[in-house]
């Protein structure tokens, strides 16, 4: 059991290194997260873990205390919407704005173990293959998280996970079996780079994209935490970049920079124009 004494320890330090804000009524999920996190160091309880990280928080402690704590769920084209209006709408758009540069980027921010990117990546290859031919398209995928980042570039995922969401000719056509488990083709590998990277960094060093899918993380930060994402995001986007978010996400109460739009059932932001 964690006094709330050691709870609100834990919350501070994630809150400090992640942006991620747990409230107090995270109780059960500090103790069974952390509680893995004390077995795998061989301790017996959370008052030891708490004391190992209050008085010797080895960088290597804070990244096991801190992935812990963030959640990984994902699956292969979560949502369909965003994709569809994709495929439908805006990367048409993108294509005749672009047709004399031909570079596309595409972020997915807080990517965890790639799905989401992967996702992209396959859209793109069923539906524009001239892009994929003739552009120069970056899918870059960025993570918290070490070891979800490491799975990611690994692109290796269990029958359970490509049961998620995968169609089974995409599966078939974009992955090849190793034992038990699927690995993603290298074409979509080549394509798509994974890069571990914390949102409370400075993201504008990443440069500018057409596509940005932040979605169902933003619901962990606190309202300074989003105000300052919605700030690179703005100035990563500029007036003619898209923006997706969770389908329960807004940025209603939290920044007037983005103006809402909806097409194909989906509903994603633009910067709003000065």
């Amino acid at each position: 059991m964690l006094t709330p004494q050691e709870q609100e320890f834990f919350s501070q330090l994630i809150y400090t290194h992640s942006g991620i804000a747990l409230g107090p009524d995270k109780t059960y999920l500090f103790e069974n997260r952390l509680g893995e996190v004390a077995k795998i160091l061989g301790l017996k309880s959370l008052a030891e873990l708490h004391q190992r990280a209050k008085t010797n928080l080895t960088n290597d402690l804070r990244d096991m205390i801190v992935e812990a704590m963030t959640t990984n769920e994902t699956l292969f084209f979560r949502d369909k919407s965003p994709f569809e209006a994709m495929r439908l709408t805006i990367i048409p758009e993108i294509m005749k704005r672009k047709s004399a540069t031909k570079v596309l980027r595409i972020w997915s921010a807080a990517c965890s173990t790639g799905q989401e990117a992967y996702s992209v990546a396959m859209m793109l290859n069923e539906s524009f293959p001239e892009i994929m031919s003739t552009w120069r398209v970056e899918i870059f995928g960025t993570d918290i998280s070490t070891q979800v980042v490491s799975k990611a570039i690994e692109g290796k995922y269990s029958q359970i996970e490509v049961n998620r969401g995968l169609p089974i000719t995409h599966l078939i056509k974009y992955f090849r079996q190793e034992g038990s488990e699927w690995i993603v083709s290298d074409n979509l590998k080549k394509i798509c780079k994974f890069k571990k990277m914390n949102l409370k960094e400075n993201l504008t060093a990443l440069g500018s994209f057409d596509i940005i899918l932040c979605r169902y993380v933003l619901i962990y930060f606190d309202l300074q935490g989003k105000q300052k994402i919605f700030r690179d995001f703005n100035k990563l986007l500029g007036t003619e970049g898209y923006l997706f978010l969770g389908s329960s996400e807004t940025v209603f109460g939290i920044t007037d920079d983005f103006v809402r739009n909806t097409t194909n059932n989906a509903i994603f932001y633009k910067v709003r124009e000065s």
